[in-house]
């Protein structure tokens, strides 16, 4: 099982096929290979062995792509790091991974000068890399074995330091295959790719295309969730097969005008995943498209997707949350505790992860925080979390991640963040008690967020307080923050 064949076959079937289209141009099977055998000629050259991590500061580009490829055809590990993330964010990553080295993309570099990199870190441009060797230079592809790891997906921590979930060839490949099938990719689709390349959702983009010889299209992040140019590209692009997270369906229906005009000729296909879908939008939506099929996935990073449901007419009558489905990938699902009808979703079988980065290895099954309950009809649905990680237009997010943070604030003596509203609504807010008279304003802390946090992690909102509520055994009552931020809003 080796992830980086799937390109090197579709390239021996169809070297003229598009393999990627983007803002730079439709590029082929062929140019894609041989660009993936440039960057694994220089990353050999540069000493990259099996087992090294490559890590990859990029917007999403055929560069970007190739380099994934060639690091796989070295034994290498990539792990992708969003153009969105500060420097600081990003040294914290390599930190925990120690890469070989960090290839990032000419804004990637102006931003990492500009904040004083690290120089025991080794940061190269994807300029440099490309032009250092041939391709014919390349070494023989890499022949691992199904459990060495492939890549690595960095995602909020409690602790605030970022959390990098380590999946294998065998983990990646069971979703794929069972994916490709599912949703019937040919050669002849045009898969979009909505989601950044570190987030779980882009491994059905990217790999169920290079499984079929299909042609993915790149969707530039600054189009991520302007809806009028999302509907116009679904369009323009002829895209069959559409996988988002629901609030950007959501908001191209409600503000992009999606639904105006008759459903895009050639979607078939519309696969969202990554946060609760609103069950009035999901019945809007299957009214307006009958004939294209809708599927609603779910999992966490860390099994990526484990199980599915189709929507179909049956579901337009119902008030219940949209089902999350059944088993899928090769999984094995369960509620813990046994027996009850409600409870935590707990995942075994081929896509759990190996671990997380840096930590032991994960064995059995992986306990997923989420809570689920068994709908009237069998169906899995899914209730809520246990914890504080919460999911901001499909970004999963470890509020503890962005109150570390609000806490370094010399003007902060103490901090918790809440999200308030939920969907295309939902906001971070940030309650802080001062250090010393007064508090920080609302721009301060945006600035301390963005200089060490993504974009989808700056508060939205500062509250300043005398005191944190809490609850009985000392721990942060974030219920009644929501109902005293509530409050201060009224006023």
């Amino acid at each position: 099982m080796r992830l980086h064949q799937l390109v090197i076959d579709s390239a021996r079937r169809a070297p003229d096929a598009p393999a990627v289209r983007s803002s730079q141009g439709v590029f082929s099977y062929r140019e894609l290979d041989d660009l993936a055998d440039r960057y694994a000629a220089a990353l050999h050259r540069r000493g990259v062995r099996p087992g090294d991590r490559v890590v990859l500061w990029t917007h999403k580009t055929l560069d970007a792509i190739a380099l994934m490829q060639g690091a796989l055809r070295v034994g290498a590990i990539y792990a992708p790091v969003s153009a969105n993330n500060p420097a600081a964010r990003v040294r914290r990553i390599a930190a925990s991974c120690t890469p070989a080295l960090v290839v990032a993309d000419s804004d990637g570099i102006r931003r990492a000068t500009a904040a004083g990199w690290d120089d025991s870190l080794p940061l190269a441009s994807f300029d440099e890399v490309r032009e250092e060797a041939p391709a014919a230079d390349a070494p023989a592809p890499y022949e691992n074995e199904p459990d060495e790891p492939a890549y690595i997906l960095y995602t909020s921590g409690s602790t605030g330091e970022p959390k990098g979930v380590c999946i294998s060839h065998r983990n990646a490949l069971s979703f794929i295959h069972w994916a490709a099938d599912e949703v019937g990719v040919t050669a002849d689709d045009r898969l979009s790719n909505h989601a950044p390349f570190n987030f779980d959702l882009s491994v059905f983009d990217l790999y169920a295309t290079f499984l079929a010889g299909a042609s993915v299209v790149l969707v530039p992040e600054g189009l991520a969730y302007d809806p009028a140019q999302l509907g116009a590209l679904l369009r323009r692009e002829r895209i069959s097969v559409w996988y988002s997270v629901p609030s950007a369906l959501v908001l191209m229906m409600q503000r992009g005008e999606l639904l105006s005009d008759e459903p895009p000729a050639d979607l078939r296909v519309c696969v969202f995943a990554g946060e609760p879908f609103p069950i009035q939008q999901v019945h809007e939506l299957r009214k307006a498209w009958p004939d294209v099929r809708m599927l609603n996935w779910y999992g966490p990073t860390e099994t990526n997707v484990c199980t599915s449901y189709e929507v179909t007419d049956r579901d337009l009558g119902s008030t219940r949350p949209l089902p999350i489905g059944t088993a899928v990938s090769g999984d094995r699902i369960r509620i813990h505790p046994p027996r009850e009808r409600e409870g935590e979703i707990v995942v075994s079988g081929p896509t759990v992860m190996l671990g997380y980065w840096g930590q032991e290895p994960h064995k059995g099954a992986y306990y997923t925080g989420d809570i689920g309950r068994m709908g009237p009809d069998g169906m899995l649905e899914y209730v809520g979390r246990r914890d504080h990680m919460v999911k901001v237009r499909g970004h999963r997010i470890e509020l503890g991640d962005i109150e570390t943070v609000v806490s370094a604030h010399p003007k902060v003596a103490s901090a918790s963040c809440v999200v308030v509203g939920d969907g295309l609504d939902a906001k971070i807010h940030a309650v802080v008690v001062p250090e010393g008279p007064g508090g920080p304003g609302l721009l301060e802390l945006k600035r301390e967020c963005a200089d060490r946090l993504p974009l989808y992690m700056v508060v939205d909102a500062v509250h300043v307080v005398p005191e944190l509520p809490l609850t009985g055994n000392g721990k942060t009552d974030r219920q009644a923050l929501l109902k005293q931020i509530t409050a201060l809003d009224a006023r």
